[in-house]
This record gives structure tokens, C-alpha cells and sequence, in this order.
């Protein structure tokens, strides 16, 4: 028994240096492949990042840009109870197409009695020109009579001076006293009908100012026809471009006020802004191309070119903009808006809404 044992621990014995050297060939292996695997890993990352550099310094990119458009507050321009609402939620409208109806019937009610006023006055115009008429031929009759006057009075001073040349004893002192009679009657006769002359002329002319003034009278009552026709037009409310109709905040029986904003119409135009660090924008030009990421269409890329910037920094037109020159100065990179617009037609394939997130990229050389 103790020699079995013996013999087995030899074997033992002996087995394990064979192992030991089979293992100790191994190892030198698995550390040259190792670090072979890491220079390759490590050279294939060198190359992959110079490559990328190479290619990502020919591109400028932000990721603070988004889709926009523009968008149109639609308000009444009267006061009044909705009637009927003629379209859904986020339906895409035409421009000049019927939105909403607002009752008209007191608007309809004012334009009525503007037009019976502007009827009235354009009586009065009439009535005023006939009354010129009516003064011109009075006139005319008082020249007349001045004409017959002269006659009158011109044979009447011929009778006097003839009268008075002639022989004192060959007629009565009568008839010479009548012939100076008739004379200066018919001088009187003259004047009082060059008056009357004078009083129509004053008529005609005031005749004529009525007319000025019932004129005036009529292009009163005429605007106000056409405020009141307004008034009526304004009950309906129609889309002044395409687009699509959202943010609807009105109903049918709503009483709405003048100024009320019941709906946005979103324009069919889309275009991108993109807030570049002014650090960015050394190599941006318009007309450069763009290759446009949008979230909301993860597999597709756009294309599209620069339009142009914005007169000023983001800050500069802010409600509160910075005042650097009070207080404690720290500079910060400042981004400016960049117009970007799509030079791609299947953005009409995609329901791009303003506000959704976008990713440029500007080929700058």
C-alpha cells in the first residue's frame, strides 16, 4: 500500500513541471498579441479621429436651431357673438377662405340708415344745384331789366337834353319840367335795377356755396356708408394667407371683442434658424450649402443653404438686453441667427411645425 502511494506521487510529481512549461510557452504569446490588438485599436482610433477631423473642419455646426415660420395672430376687428366657426383643428386653409362669422345684424342695421343718410344728402345736392339754377335765371331777369332801364333812361335824357335846347316859348314849362322828371326817374329806375342785379349775383353765389356744402354734406353721409359697409365686412373674418389654422381658442356663441386673439394661422413657409457662436461665423457666407438634421425625421437629411444673418446678436433685441458697461463685466461667446432656408421640396412630405428641434451642418469650405 505504501508502495502504491509512492509510485502515485511520482507520477504527480512529475506531470506537473510538463504543465508548468506548456503554460510558460503560452504566455509570452497572449502579451505580444495583446499589445499588437491595442496598437491596432489605438492606431485605429488615431486614424478614425484625424480622418473625422479632416473632414468635420470643413463644417460648422450647432444644435441650437430649430424650424421656423411665420406666424399670424388672427383677431376680430368688431365686437360680437361667433355665429359659425368654418374649419377644424390644424386644417390647412387657403388665403381669402371663410374662417369665421360673427352677427352682423346691428353692423347691417348701422349701414342701412347710413345709406338712407347718404341718399338724404345726395337730395340735398340736388335741390341745392336747382336753387343755383333758379338764382341764375332771376339773375338774368334782373340784367334784363337793367338793359330795358338803360334804354329807358337813355331816351329819357335824350328827351331832356332836347327839350332843353329847344326855344323856351316854343313849349310849356310843363313839359319841360316832365321830361326832367322822367329823366331822373328813369336814371333811379337804373340803379335800383343794376341793385337787384347785384342781389341776385349775392344769391347765386350763395346758392352755389349750398351746393359746396351739401357736396360736403354727401361725402360725409358716403364715408360713413363705407365705415358702416366695413363694419359688415369685418363680421367676416377670412385667412389672409395659407396656412395652417392652430391654437384655436374660440367657439361657436363665444362674444368675442375687437383685438381678441381667437386662432394662430401658421404660413406655409418653413425656414431654419440657427444660433451660431459668433466664434462660428468666420467661415459662414450666404449661398453656402447645408446639410439639415431635423429630430423629428431622424432618417432624413435635408438640404438646404444660408440666407442670412441677423442684424445683431440673440441679446441685442432681448426684452432686457445687456448693459456691459455697468457693473462687473464677463464676457460670453454670443450666438447670432442664421437664416437657413430648404432648398429640398420633400420637407412637403414631413408635417414640419415651428419649434422643432434642428441640427445644421454648414460646409464652410
Amino acid at each position: 500500500m505504501d508502495d502504491l502511494t509512492h509510485e502515485v506521487n511520482l507520477a504527480d510529481a512529475g506531470a506537473t513541471p510538463a504543465h508548468s512549461r506548456t503554460a510558460g510557452r503560452s504566455r509570452p504569446f497572449k502579451r505580444i498579441f495583446g499589445s499588437l490588438f491595442g496598437v491596432v485599436v489605438l492606431l485605429g482610433l488615431v486614424v478614425g479621429g484625424t480622418l473625422y477631423w479632416l473632414n468635420e473642419r470643413h463644417f460648422e455646426s450647432t444644435d441650437d436651431a430649430f424650424v421656423d415660420a411665420f406666424t399670424t395672430q388672427m383677431a376680430p376687428r368688431v365686437a360680437g357673438q361667433v355665429t359659425q366657426l368654418l374649419f377644424v383643428d390644424n386644417q390647412h386653409v387657403d388665403a381669402g377662405q371663410t374662417l369665421v362669422l360673427i352677427d352682423p345684424r346691428d353692423f347691417q342695421a348701422r349701414l342701412d340708415q347710413a345709406r338712407a343718410q347718404q341718399n338724404s344728402a345726395e337730395a340735398n345736392v340736388l335741390s341745392a344745384q336747382a336753387q343755383v339754377l333758379v338764382q341764375q335765371a332771376a339773375m338774368d331777369q334782373d340784367a334784363a331789366n337793367v338793359r330795358v332801364a338803360e334804354a329807358e333812361a337813355l331816351q329819357a335824357e335824350q328827351d331832356y337834353h332836347r327839350f332843353q335846347k329847344i326855344n323856351p316859348s316854343a313849349v310849356t314849362r310843363q313839359q319841360i319840367e316832365a321830361s326832367t322828371a322822367t329823366f331822373h326817374a328813369a336814371e333811379a329806375r337804373l340803379d335800383a335795377n343794376r341793385q337787384m342785379v347785384g342781389g341776385a349775383q349775392a344769391q347765386v353765389h350763395a346758392a352755389e356755396a349750398q351746393v359746396l356744402a351739401a357736396a360736403a354734406a354727401l361725402k360725409q353721409a358716403a364715408a360713413n356708408t363705407q365705415a358702416a359697409e366695413l363694419q359688415v365686412s369685418y363680421c367676416t373674418i377670412t385667412a389672409p394667407v395659407a396656412g395652417i389654422v392652430t391654437h384655436r381658442t374660440v367657439d361657436a356663441g363665444n362674444y368675442v371683442n375687437a383685438g381678441q386673439p381667437l386662432f394662430a394661422l401658421v404660413q406655409d413657409d418653413r425656414w431654419i434658424t440657427a444660433n451660431f457662436k459668433e466664434t462660428q461665423l468666420a467661415g459662414i457666407r450666404p449661398g453656402q450649402a447645408v446639410d439639415v438634421k431635423i429630430d423629428a425625421v431622424p432618417s432624413v437629411t435635408f438640404r438646404g443653404r444660408v440666407d442670412s444673418f441677423q442684424a445683431g446678436t440673440g441679446t441685442a433685441f432681448s426684452t432686457l438686453p445687456a448693459e456691459n458697461a455697468t457693473g462687473n463685466y464677463v464676457k460670453i461667446v454670443q450666438r447670432v441667427p442664421v437664416k437657413i432656408v430648404f432648398d429640398d421640396t420633400r420637407i412637403k412630405d414631413y408635417p414640419l411645425a415651428p419649434g422643432m428641434s434642428v441640427t445644421p451642418r454648414v460646409r464652410v469650405r
